[in-house]
């Protein structure tokens, strides 16, 4: 079995020249990430065009995630060699300064002082360091390290949402979002939300026309307002470093199971993010642990695994897609096919009827049904949106999704989607001579063979899903 759970990979230093693009997607990268805390809107702009020629001249699928850094508080810069704060030493933390060193530590974030309180811990990156406020002033806080540890450039500075001042996205992130809408890009994660009103701020026309939006779930507020934030976002990314300092390490494997689940359950595709193999930033292997931690984010039904530093400035971020494709192909092979399917639909039966599209919803469990029973070589799924691919995804079908679509962004916003083989469609789907087209076209394309039992699921006009075919490839 090919592998079916998809690998986000973030591009930065040690990965955005061409040649190790081009072996990335060899790797098995299916989503290029890119963070926009850490560089220029010019260079990462550069990035993306670089992604997109190179996939094109190496004929790989590939979509592109661009990250806003939401109302991130970043510490001033430590250089670019790793720092040691050690616990019990004091430091000021001054907002507006660049950098940090000499007993100061500068912060990006003028309403800090506002918004903290004496007592109050704050982690630094993704936990490592831990530092208490002792004292705020009028243009400092007095800190001391309760928790030591390495940092390195400019690490994220976590203070509770609820006393954030400024929302997400922000203006910042709007400005940056209108550049890489206007080049096209594929999907757009937001960070920091904490309402479904967050994601409507956003203002992008929907999918496929604009790009598919991702909430990333990281806020005690999102957790709270989950369900509204699900059923307004293209897809969901548990983001489970700032999450788990949010609410705390011991709620994180539980919520990410919640989360998964009600996504997948919805059509959404979900990424699992943080810390997936983060040894091998500098190790040439992940732990036993960090491996366990990638199959059973599979096992509870991951549409994606996401790599950060890891493949950014990791130091071969090359073998660590390729660690991450084994370890994902051998989860997969091992995955529960049948009691996951058993396990959506008693969701299904528990929840109030009034899906989005009920026909579609009813087409995609009927296709399912039957080509589980049928034993069919792979389902081939024909959709402008992709709204009809990830329904059928969420059932997690033992036999491989062919998505088709006309819209060259639907097919790169499908390389998210679980199980499911992205495929460009000669055009709109209005008969069944074309429904008989994209079957010879999976052939051409080695996904079927001759003499294989298919199911086509497609939407002759409409808005809706509507015509279920089981057919013999020619």
């Amino acid at each position: 079995m090919t592998r079916r759970t998809k690998i986000v990979a973030t591009i930065g230093p040690a990965s955005d020249d061409r040649k190790t693009l081009a072996d990335l997607m060899d790797a098995g990268m299916d989503v290029a990430r890119l963070g926009l805390a850490h560089n220029t809107l010019e260079e990462v702009l550069e990035r993306y065009r670089r992604i997109r020629q190179v996939a094109e001249e190496t004929g790989h699928v590939v979509g592109v995630l661009v990250d806003l850094p939401g109302p991130k508080v970043r510490l001033g810069s430590f250089g670019d060699s790793s720092v040691w704060l050690g616990g019990g030493e004091r430091f000021s933390l001054v907002p507006g300064l660049d950098t940090s060193g000499g007993g100061e530590l500068g912060v990006d974030y003028e309403q800090l002082l506002e918004d903290v309180r004496e007592g109050d811990l704050l982690a630094v990156g993704d936990g490592s360091v831990v530092m208490q406020i002792e004292d705020v002033g009028r243009d400092r806080a007095s800190v001391r390290i309760a928790h030591g540890g390495p940092v390195q450039g400019r690490p994220g500075l976590h203070v509770p949402s609820d006393r954030l001042s400024i929302a997400s996205p922000t203006p910042e992130d709007l400005r940056k979002l209108d550049a890489f809408v206007d080049a096209g890009v594929d999907m757009v994660a937001l960070s920091f939300i904490r309402s479904a009103h967050d994601i409507r701020r956003v203002g992008t026309e929907p999918y496929p026309r604009g790009p598919l939006l991702v909430a990333k779930i990281e806020t005690r507020a999102a957790v709270q307002n989950l369900e509204g934030i699900i059923e307004a976002s293209g897809a969901i990314m548990i983001a489970r470093g700032d999450l788990g300092s949010e609410l705390g390490i011991e709620e994180l494997p539980h919520l990410q199971k919640r989360i998964t689940r009600d996504c997948i359950s919805g059509g959404k595709p979900v990424i699992t993010a943080t810390q997936m193999f983060e040894s091998m930033i500098t190790s040439p292997a992940p732990t036993r642990a960090e491996v366990s931690d990638a199959a059973n984010a599979i096992f509870d039904g991951s549409s994606a695994v996401m790599l950060s530093a890891e493949t950014a400035v990791g130091e071969n971020p090359v073998a660590t897609v390729a660690t991450m494709a084994r370890v994902a192909a051998k989860a997969d092979a091992e995955f529960d096919y049948g009691a996951w399917a058993r396990r959506i639909r008693l969701i299904r039966s528990d929840q109030p009827s009034g899906a989005a599209n009920p026909i579609t919803d009813a087409m995609t469990a009927a296709t399912w049904r039957a080509a589980t029973e049928m034993g069919v070589a792979a389902i081939i799924c024909i959709s402008e949106s992709g709204f009809t691919v990830r329904s059928i995804a969420r059932f997690r079908p033992s036999m491989p999704i062919i998505g088709f679509s006309p819209h060259r962004r639907t097919v790169r916003q499908l390389t998210l989607s679980w199980g499911t083989v992205p495929a460009q469609a000669s055009g709109h789907v209005d008969s069944i001579e074309t429904m008989d087209e994209m079957i010879l076209a999976a052939r051409e394309g080695g996904h079927v063979r001759s003499g294989d039992v298919v199911a086509v699921l497609a939407g002759t006009g409409g808005r809706s899903t509507d015509m279920l075919r089981l057919a013999v490839v020619p």
